[in-house]
C-alpha cells in the first residue's frame, strides 16, 4: 500500500469548506507502524503549521488492483486524524481509473472521497453535496497523467524513505 497525508484549510469565504492544498507521502511498505506514523504527523503538523495548513485528511493506495475497499488501517488512520480535525477525510485510490488515465479513456476523479457519517463509520461521498471538501479533480488528473507519463512518480520520496535516509 502507499499512502499520505491531505493538508489544507477550512475557507470562511467559501462557508468553512475544506480546501486541499498539498500532501505529504507517508509509507509504501508496513501500515501498521503506529510510532513512524505518530512522528509522521507531529513533524506534518509542525512543518506545515507555521505555513498556515493543517492535516485536513488521508490518502491511501491498496497494494491490489482489484482491491476497492477501504481497509481497517485506513479507516483507523483517519479516526485517528478525525480526532483533531472532525472534518477530515479518506481519499481512496481507484487502480481501474488510474489505469485507464494515460490512455485517455476515463478523465473522472481516480480517487473516492470517504467522509465519517453521524454514527461515525466511513461512507463513500456521494454526489448529493453534503461533503464539505473540495477538490480540484482536473488538474490533479493531468499532474498524475504527466507523473506516469514522464516517470516522475520515480522521483517522489516518501517518510519511508527518509527514515532509510535522512538526507531524502
Amino acid at each position: 500500500a502507499v499512502n499520505g497525508i491531505l493538508l489544507g484549510r477550512v475557507n470562511p469565504q467559501n462557508d468553512g469548506v475544506v480546501e486541499i492544498t498539498d500532501s505529504v507521502p507517508l509509507f509504501h511498505s508496513n501500515l501498521a507502524l503506529l510510532p513512524s506514523l505518530e512522528i509522521a504527523l507531529i513533524m506534518i503538523e509542525e512543518h506545515y503549521g507555521s505555513k498556515g495548513l493543517g492535516i485536513v485528511g488521508y490518502f491511501h493506495a491498496n497494494e491490489r488492483f482489484d482491491d476497492a475497499e477501504l481497509g481497517i488501517v485506513a479507516k483507523n488512520i483517519g479516526d485517528h486524524i478525525c480526532r483533531y480535525f472532525p472534518q477530515a477525510a479518506i481519499s481512496l485510490l481507484d487502480n481501474k481509473k488510474l489505469e485507464a488515465l494515460p490512455m485517455g479513456k476515463d478523465q473522472s476523479p481516480v480517487m473516492q472521497l470517504y467522509i465519517r457519517d453521524a454514527s461515525k463509520n466511513w461512507k463513500l461521498a456521494g454526489p448529493d453535496g453534503g461533503s464539505r471538501l473540495v477538490i480540484k479533480e482536473p488538474a490533479a488528473n493531468a499532474v498524475l497523467s504527466d507523473y506516469i507519463s514522464s516517470e516522475k512518480w520515480q522521483d517522489v520520496v516518501d517518510f519511508d524513505d527518509h527514515l532509510d535516509d535522512i538526507k531524502k
